[in-house]
């Protein structure tokens, strides 16, 4: 399945959590999908879009959604082991895993030899999905399991031609603010 395929079946199944999301292409396919001020769109810092959400995730009730690249979290594996040791019950963490670094220029990652679920299970996580097949995701489920929640969701390489985000960094946060 392509990226956005995933991220729309996602977001097709969510209502009113919160969605940190990836810099980049991911935020860019996200918005074009469907723009919220609930969706904090990364336009940089690489890899920390899972520190972020963990932040978000300690700091409130409502459940946070962390849509992650896997070369964003090859590049800040100390975040998994925070999430599990700080264990926000509100906080589901999706790898978008296609194997490469898309948005800097597909460059290979490590997740061919890898497995970030297994890695994950090593770490300590108990709620781990995997899905491989658009139809196979069912955030409903995932919804209804306590945090930390990691989703591990395989997806081709490439990025959707979509374009770029209109709206200001500081019109992002702003609205961002305003909706937590």
């Amino acid at each position: 399945m392509e990226r956005i395929e995933a991220i729309k079946a996602i977001v097709e199944q969510l209502d009113d959590e919160l969605i940190i999301c990836n810099l980049g292409f991911p935020s860019r396919e996200l918005y074009s999908i469907k723009d919220s001020p609930r969706h904090f769109y990364m336009l940089g810092s690489m890899g920390m879009a899972s520190s972020i959400g963990l932040g978000l995730a300690l700091s409130q009730k409502r459940k946070v959604i962390v849509l992650e690249g896997d070369g964003s979290i090859l590049m800040n594996l100390g975040s998994l082991i925070t999430i599990y040791a700080q264990s926000p019950k509100n906080l589901i963490l999706i790898i978008l895993d296609n194997g490469c670094y898309a948005t800097t220029g597909s460059q290979c990652t490590y997740t061919l030899q890898v497995d970030l679920s297994e890695l994950a299970r090593g770490i300590g996580f108990q709620k781990i999905f995997k899905f491989e097949k658009t139809d196979e995701i069912n955030m409903k489920k995932v919804l209804r399991e306590g945090g930390p929640v990691i989703v591990h969701v395989k997806v081709e390489p490439g990025n959707a031609n979509v374009p770029i985000i209109d709206i200001s960094p500081e019109e992002i946060i702003s609205r961002f603010m305003n909706e937590i």
